[in-house]
């Protein structure tokens, strides 16, 4: 199959590419480098270093991919709050042009990345698909707003579509600006030998889906769950301060840790509900947090 990854230099991009890959597809990439490296994209998929947000029509006409998966985005949920602007021209417009040159070449379908703040406060825990959306911040709204436009667009030009909601991804080449980066965030300054800094009471909660885990979850999409949204997460409830520990104890940190203010736009508590995503895309989740958490320590200490 022919494919189209907008995003696919970044971090999770990069992981499915791979997997495309190994699994025989003939991958396309387009990329600003904004957040992506050009390295991070194995041969022999092809890297196209663009903006969305400029014309595609040459790349489409040139590549003729039969599905888009769609990653590239203003992923900072601090940086969505300072430049709302910047955040809407990336993932909003940026996203409509994507949308609207795949219609004019053919595509049979779009695979959309959403996220979990599409969610803002729960109300009920676990999520799931049915849950009501209050996003908290400019990301989280862009990305409801991309959902909107994908099933609108979509069923206008009658190309199928798959939303997927994930939880907090995380592993190797995870860089600290992102949704949901408390991994690497962590990571970078046990690395540099300062204390990280806990936001809040440490008691908030979040679902971490290591990548392998998301990209097998997009894989899965190529050829099930058309014009339907999923949840994509573990299903289980891990603290921040918990997660500190963990991680304190792969890389031998000896020090009490830190807390400073609550983060504008965080949530409290997050968990996944993704009953669906297993029953209908025929995918489940593999990797446990202790090991996807030593596989990515091990990848930090490498570097």
């Amino acid at each position: 199959m022919k494919i189209l990854v907008t995003g696919g230099a970044g971090f999770l991009g990069s992981h499915l590419v791979e997997l495309l890959l190994q699994l025989g597809h003939s991958v396309t990439v387009v990329d600003n480098l904004s957040t992506g490296f050009a390295h991070y994209v194995p041969q022999p998929a092809q890297l196209i270093v663009h903006d969305i947000r400029d014309p595609l029509e040459s790349i489409f006409h040139e590549n003729r991919p039969e599905v888009v998966i769609h990653l590239a985005a203003q992923v900072s949920v601090p940086h969505s709050i300072t430049d709302p602007a910047e955040d809407a021209s990336v993932n909003i417009t940026g996203y409509i042009n994507v949308l609207q040159t795949a219609a004019r070449f053919g595509v049979c379908k779009v695979i959309m990345i959403s996220s979990a703040a599409v969610y803002g406060t729960p109300q009920v825990l676990p999520l799931t698909e049915d849950s009501a959306l209050a996003p908290q911040s400019p990301y989280g709204l862009s990305k409801m707003v991309g959902e909107h436009y994908t099933r609108l667009l979509c069923k206008q030009y009658g190309m199928a579509y798959t939303i997927l909601r994930p939880a907090n991804i995380y592993g190797p080449r995870q860089q600290t600006e992102g949704d949901g980066a408390v991994v690497p965030t962590f990571l970078q300054c046990f690395a540099v030998g300062r204390d990280p800094i806990i936001h809040g009471d440490g008691d908030q909660t979040r679902d971490f889906i290591y990548v392998e885990d998301m990209a097998r979850a997009i894989v899965a999409s190529l050829k099930a769950g058309d014009n339907r949204t999923f949840n994509v997460g573990s299903g289980v409830s891990v603290s921040i301060r918990d997660l500190w520990h963990r991680l304190a104890d792969l890389v031998g940190w000896q020090r009490e840790p830190l807390f400073g203010p609550e983060r504008p736009g965080d949530i409290k508590h997050s968990v996944m509900d993704s009953t669906e995503a297993i029953r209908t895309l025929g995918w489940k989740p593999c990797v446990d947090l202790s090991h996807g958490l030593a596989r990515t320590v091990e990848w930090w200490q490498s570097r």
